[in-house]
């Protein structure tokens, strides 16, 4: 989960700028194309079209020109109504016939730098073109195509407009408006007049008009525009698509309870800062902290002053670390640390006075906390197996998995503790997991098995009872005892169905034994006091019973101690109607508790069952004999059996004897029996 996690965060803060960076450069190129092209195919058809109309008035008049001549017309007159400057000139480079001014640049080089331009670019028909002295600027034009160099045309321009030459000016047709008339530039075009000696040169114009700009400069500003637009665009969602990652990943990172850093921030950064190379020497140790009042405070407060509670406690453990530690709330009343680690003592004494500040966290409570911590050495150190640690393979959630386990190890205890993390607590997680793995199997398999252990009446030293006790018989791990399994069961929840099957084996091995004919006992199952918030207890029992056809007589419901401080009202209810079916109830385990004798006050019991621990240890002997003389007493005053668990020496049975206790169960007189043996008993 962890390696998915941080693929996820990796993902989010990921950033893709550089290639919106390469969308935006790639898209000014192709726009800065598109401009360049549509000018260019703009001025290129405005020019070429400008060109081929003084083109063929250059051709009418070389061809009015020859036909005056062929035919010794004088069409003069006509020539010069054109206003066309204009001359002839040899195959020899000789010029004659000379009208208006001459200001064509004849020669191949050296003049204009357009004349190299032309020479190699310019493919047109018949016509040639050449330069004017004044303007230095050339347009490229032919009937089939044309080029043009747009970057030149505007240098030159702007070379003819510096140089304070007046453009040219055409008088003719619709051109001689000059608000129309924003620039002429003359050229001049040679025809041949057909006898391949002589050539018709003749002065003429490219115009540009109003129109002509104004479109042009629409192409030039709309495309900008749109560039600008699109460029703006990318800008702004670069901008913000930043910020959104920004607010993603704190909203990601954040506790909505104290608005610090989360358990995913801590284990994202814890993990990152421990595979850093430059912190490879560096020891560290991940601790966990409980909060063990927290629920309590809710309950009695509210939920809201518990959440302003773990505020002020986050501030307080923040405050207490150091800059360059980690500190999270990882959720309800833990908190996580990441702090450097030199050594136990010292790590102990800084963790220490934390929880001394954390206990007076508020002036009206004591609070308690408890503490797991788990030391991440140095790469390269070894670890307990003496194999060396890789700062670069770590998982820092099952390392603070670790710690957790540690602070847990401290059990359900009010005060505050602090516990290492071992190996030991890996293998009882381990051993949990087993455990949890294989119950249900077990419980089909019927691998549980029932031992019986007798009780004797201490007068007679005859069998008066028993109470039926479980064994695991694993083909894996042998015969388990039951400590190393029911606490599980209890936790997980799995008891209930624990004490379904108890109930069951030991009523058909009662039933077996009473159709043998053998002298019957009564035999006393626990049932947890996880089972007391059904409220048909009582008929789940009597159900089983009677499936397997046993008299309710010989059957005892044990109820530990433990069980008389849940629902009271409903553990009476239980009671009464387990005693209308004829059943006998008791209590287990009395004397391990604190209110023991205000259960007795109200629960309609009918044996009790004295503590072990009443018979064990030698420290004041005589005091705790007082106290189990005046609880058997009490006992008889209230009309009940009294049975003693734990007995191991004859002294204890007598001295119990003579207190008139009616039953001694413990192994002066027998350990748990398997059912065969047990029966032999009997």
């Amino acid at each position: 989960m962890a390696n998915r996690t941080n693929k996820r965060i990796k993902a989010l803060k990921r950033n893709y700028s550089w290639i919106w960076m390469i969308v935006l450069a790639i898209l000014e190129l192709i726009i800065g194309a598109l401009l360049a092209v549509l000018v260019t195919l703009f001025g290129s058809g405005t020019v070429k079209d400008k060109y081929r109309a003084e083109a063929d008035i250059a051709r009418i008049t070389a061809q009015t020109y020859v036909y005056g001549r062929s035919t010794g017309t004088d069409m003069s007159a006509y020539i010069e109504s054109l206003e066309r400057d204009h001359f002839i000139i040899d195959a020899s480079g000789n010029i004659t016939d000379v009208s208006g001014g001459n200001t064509c640049v004849m020669e191949s080089s050296g003049t204009s730098e357009w004349y190299d331009f032309l020479t190699l670019y310019l493919l047109t028909g018949d016509e040639k073109v050449y330069p004017d002295a004044l303007s230095k600027s050339v347009f490229i034009a032919d009937d089939e195509d044309i080029g043009l160099n747009i970057v030149g045309v505007f240098r030159d321009i702007g070379n003819f407009l510096e140089n304070d030459i007046d453009p040219e000016v055409i008088h003719d047709g619709e051109l001689n408006d000059p608000s129309q008339k924003m620039l002429s530039i003359p050229l001049w075009i040679g025809v041949d007049l057909g006898d391949g000696e002589h050539q018709f040169v003749c002065k003429s114009y490219i115009t540009f008009e109003m129109y002509d700009i104004l479109t042009l400069g629409a192409v030039i500003i709309g495309t900008g525009v749109l560039n600008t637009v699109i460029f703006v665009l990318l800008i702004v969602n670069l901008v913000s698509s930043n910020m959104r990652r920004g607010k993603t990943l704190k909203v990601f990172f954040t506790d909505a309870v104290t608005q610090g850093n989360n358990l995913l921030h801590f284990v994202y950064n814890g993990e990152n800062m421990l595979k850093k190379r430059r912190s490879y020497s560096t020891g560290y140790a991940v601790i966990s902290i409980t909060f063990v009042n927290y629920h309590n405070f809710c309950v009695c407060h509210s939920v809201d002053e518990g959440e302003q509670m773990l505020c002020r406690i986050y501030d307080m453990i923040r405050s207490s670390a150091d800059k360059r530690d980690l500190c999270a709330h990882a959720g309800s009343g833990e908190f996580a640390l990441l702090v450097k680690y030199t050594d136990d003592d010292e790590l102990l004494k800084r963790v220490k006075a934390l929880i001394s500040l954390l206990e007076k966290a508020d002036t009206d409570h004591k609070f308690s906390f408890h503490t797991g911590i788990k030391p991440i050495l140095p790469d390269g150190a070894p670890d307990s197996a003496g194999v060396p640690i890789r700062r670069r393979d770590i998982d820092f959630e099952t390392e603070y998995t670790d710690a957790c386990t540690a602070a847990r190890s401290l059990g359900h205890g009010d005060d505050s503790g602090v516990a290492f993390f071992d190996g030991r607590l890996v293998e009882e997680q381990k051993w949990i997991d087993t455990v949890t793995e294989r119950q249900e199997n077990a419980l089909a398999n019927e691998e549980f098995l029932v031992y019986y252990q007798p009780k004797y009446d201490p007068a007679t030293d005859t069998l008066r009872g028993a109470e039926a006790l479980i064994r695991w018989q694993s083909p894996e791990f042998g015969l388990i005892p039951p400590g190393r399994f029911i606490p599980i069961f209890e936790t997980n929840g799995f008891i209930t169905e624990i004490d379904h099957y108890m109930l069951r084996h030991a009523a058909r091995d009662q039933k077996m034994w009473y159709d043998k004919g053998l002298k019957c006992v009564p035999v006393s199952v626990n049932v947890s006091r996880a089972h007391f918030i059904e409220s048909d207890l009582a008929e789940q029992i009597r159900d089983i019973i009677d499936r397997e056809g046993t008299p309710h007589e010989l059957i005892e419901i044990e109820l530990t101690e433990s069980a008389f401080f849940d629902d009271k009202k409903a553990m009476i209810n239980t009671i009464t109607k387990l005693k209308e079916y004829g059943f006998a109830v008791s209590m287990d385990d009395f004397g391990s508790g604190y209110s023991s004798l205000n259960s007795l006050k109200d629960m309609p019991l009918d044996v009790l069952k004295l503590d072990a621990e009443f018979f064990r240890g030698e420290a004041d002997a005589e005091r705790a004999q007082k106290v189990i003389s005046e609880a058997i007493r009490l006992a008889k005053i209230l009309n009940m059996r009294t049975v003693a668990e734990g007995v191991e020496i004859r002294e204890q049975v007598d001295f119990l004897a003579a207190q008139g206790c009616d039953m001694i169960q413990g192994y002066y007189y027998s350990k748990p029996l398997p059912k065969a043996e047990f029966e032999q008993k009997m």
